[in-house]
């Protein structure tokens, strides 16, 4: 069966060409232009992946994606004409896994919904690996115990929710410490070093937890 991609675009125009250039590349599609409608769609029909513009009549992209997550973990890609980067990071904060900018190439497109959906396959893949029970802050990798501190299970939690995806120090920090206290990046630095440790202690291997030199962190399944 298909993969279904679910458009959100008020463009009729523009939600067309992503439609025929998608079932070209053997996707079903499903268009829905108006943003109050998005949120019960999704909850009835449970699409693969969405591709989500930030200005809708009736309720803004980024609202929708901050519903969807309160109940989904579906794949979204954000659609934007608006460049400034205050949008583009709330909207990757929210939860959206990628985001592109108007006009853009349909085949831009296409290339990125293969992947995001190749990643949202391999963290369900992961997931069966690595267990995480956020009632009891409880870890386990191949059902060995990983004993983590609150804030380790904490970023491991937000880290393995996205797999591929790049966080940065302040995005951590944000997540971690949502009172705003002052921390420093050396904090998070400290913190992910000794996750790694226990991580590579369970699984000698595989590096689960990538640095980006200057950037952040990833986590790359297990």
């Amino acid at each position: 069966m298909n993969e279904t991609v679910l458009i959100v675009e008020d463009e009729q125009k523009l939600a067309t060409l992503l439609e025929e250039y998608l079932r070209h590349a053997e996707f079903s599609t499903c268009f829905l232009k108006d943003g109050e409608a998005v949120v019960p769609w999704v909850r009835e029909h449970a699409p693969d992946l969405i591709l989500l513009d930030l200005m809708l009549p009736g309720r803004n992209g980024l609202d929708i994606c901050r519903d969807i997550r309160s109940f989904s973990n579906v794949p979204i890609i954000m659609i934007t004409a608006r460049i400034d980067e205050i949008d583009r990071l709330l909207g990757l904060d929210l939860g959206a896994d990628d985001y592109i900018c108007k006009p853009f190439s349909p085949r831009e497109v296409v290339a990125r919904v293969r992947t995001v959906l190749r990643r949202s396959t391999f963290r369900q893949e992961s997931a069966t690996r690595l267990v995480l029970d956020e009632t009891s802050y409880t870890a386990t990798i191949y059902g060995q115990a990983l004993n983590l501190t609150t804030v380790e299970f904490k970023l491991l939690w937000l880290l393995h929710s996205q797999p591929g995806r790049l966080f940065s120090r302040a995005q951590l920090m944000a997540r971690i410490y949502p009172d705003q206290r002052i921390v420093s990046d050396r904090t998070i630095d400290s913190h992910i070093k000794k996750l790694r440790r226990k991580l590579e202690a369970a699984v000698p291997d595989k590096e689960l937890i990538h640095s980006v030199y200057g950037l952040g962190y990833r986590f790359d399944g297990a």
